[in-house]
C-alpha cells in the first residue's frame, strides 16, 4: 500500500514523494517565448514536489495558442529557460518540461505572419480564446499537410532535445486538453480519409509518431506522455473513447515510458478503466485532494497523484500536506497576468 510520502522510481530518477506539480500555463513570458528571470524562483520555491511538470511550452512558431507563453524552439528561449531546471535541482527537485502544439486552437494573432492555424481537419472549434484585445472567436484551420506532419514530428523531437539541453530531466508530451495531439485523435476534429484518419489506429498514428520521435531523440526514461479522454475542453469529442484509450495505453505498455499522466476531466471514472490496461507508472490527475488522492494510492489506482492549483497557491504543498495545514486559496485574477504578483508571492509556512 503505497502513500503520498512515499518515494517512486521514475525512469532513472528517485522522487522523494508521489505528490507530482500538474502542468499550468502561467502567461509569463514575453512575446518571443522567452521567460523572465523570476520563473527560476516559481519553480523552485515547488521544488519539494516529488516532480514537477512544467507548463506546456511551444515546439515551434506554429504551435502558439496563447499569450506570453513560452517556446522551446529558439537559442534565446532555451537560454531563459536554463535557470529553471538549476533552481530546481539546486533544491533536490526534478522537473520534466511539459510540449505541446495548440493545433487549431490558436489564433492567427499568434502565428507568424497572422497565418492560419493547422488541425488534422478544417473544422473549426466552437468558443472564444483570450487576446490581450479581449476574447476572440476561434478561426477556421487549414488541414495539414502529410509533409506538415513529418516536419512537426520532428519539431516535438527537436524541442525535447533543447529541453534536455536546458537541463529538465524529461520532458512530457502534451496530447491532452484539445491541442494538435489529441485532435488527432477525436472524432469531431479528425475527418480524414488518409493513414492518419478513420480507424483508432489511423488516429493514433500521429501520437505515436511523436512519441517514438522523442524516445529516439532523448531515451524512453525521460519521456512522459499526458492524456485527458472525453475532456469537456476546445470543443474536443471522442464518441469511442473507450475502445480508444485502453488501445493506447495497451500499446504504450510495450514502450517502458517514464509514466503515463491521466486526468479525468470529465468525471467518467477513467482512472478505474484506464489504470488495469496499462503495466507502467500511471500519473492520476483531475481535481484531486488530499484524503482523495492518498485514498487512491492506497488502493492502487495511481502510482503517484498530479496537483494542478492547489500548488499555484501552495508552493510547500507537501508540507502542509503532512501537517495537515490550511491551504491558501489561488488567485484566479493572476493566473495569466504578467509579473510576480500571484506567482512567486504565495505565502508559506514557514
Amino acid at each position: 500500500m503505497s502513500t503520498l510520502f512515499d518515494p517512486l522510481r521514475v525512469g532513472n530518477m528517485e522522487l522523494v514523494n508521489r505528490i507530482v506539480m500538474g502542468p499550468m500555463t502561467r502567461s509569463r513570458a514575453d512575446e518571443e517565448g522567452i521567460q523572465p528571470s523570476y520563473a527560476a524562483a516559481y519553480y523552485a520555491q515547488r521544488a519539494s514536489a516529488g516532480l514537477i511538470i512544467s507548463e506546456a511550452t511551444n515546439i515551434s512558431p506554429m504551435a502558439k495558442g496563447y499569450v506570453r507563453t513560452p517556446g522551446i524552439y529558439t537559442e534565446a528561449q532555451i537560454e531563459s529557460w536554463r535557470r529553471v531546471p538549476e533552481a530546481v535541482h539546486a533544491r533536490g527537485g526534478k522537473i520534466f518540461m511539459q510540449l505541446f502544439h495548440t493545433g487549431r486552437i490558436a489564433l492567427p494573432d499568434f502565428l507568424p505572419g497572422n497565418a492560419q492555424p493547422v488541425a488534422p481537419s478544417a473544422v473549426r472549434a466552437n468558443g472564444t480564446n483570450y487576446t490581450d484585445e479581449g476574447m476572440k472567436d476561434f478561426v477556421t484551420p487549414r488541414e495539414i499537410t502529410r509533409e506538415e506532419i513529418a516536419q512537426t514530428v520532428e519539431d516535438f523531437a527537436t524541442a525535447a532535445g533543447n529541453a534536455i539541453a536546458a537541463g529538465f530531466d524529461g520532458v512530457e508530451l502534451h496530447a491532452a486538453s484539445g491541442y494538435l495531439v489529441q485532435q488527432f485523435l477525436t472524432t469531431n476534429v479528425n475527418l480524414r480519409s488518409d493513414e492518419y484518419g478513420g480507424s483508432i489506429e489511423n488516429r493514433t498514428r500521429f501520437l505515436f509518431e511523436v512519441l517514438d520521435a522523442i524516445v529516439s531523440k532523448v531515451g524512453v526514461q525521460r519521456v512522459g506522455v499526458k492524456f485527458s479522454p472525453q475532456i469537456r475542453f476546445n470543443d474536443v469529442e471522442e464518441h469511442d473513447a473507450d475502445k480508444l484509450y485502453p488501445y493506447i495505453l495497451q500499446r504504450l505498455s510495450e514502450r517502458p515510458l517514464a509514466y503515463v499522466h491521466v486526468t479525468d476531466g470529465s468525471g467518467a471514472g477513467w482512472h478505474s478503466k484506464l489504470r488495469p490496461q496499462y503495466d507502467g507508472l500511471y500519473f492520476a490527475g483531475g481535481g484531486f485532494t488530499r484524503e482523495r488522492g492518498a485514498e487512491l494510492l492506497a488502493q492502487d489506482g495511481a502510482d503517484a497523484i498530479v496537483f494542478g492549483a492547489k500548488f499555484l497557491a501552495n508552493p510547500d504543498l507537501p508540507e502542509r500536506f503532512r501537517r495537515g495545514a490550511q491551504l491558501n486559496e489561488p488567485d484566479r485574477s493572476t493566473y495569466y497576468t504578467p509579473g510576480e504578483r500571484g506567482y512567486t508571492d504565495y505565502v508559506t509556512l514557514d
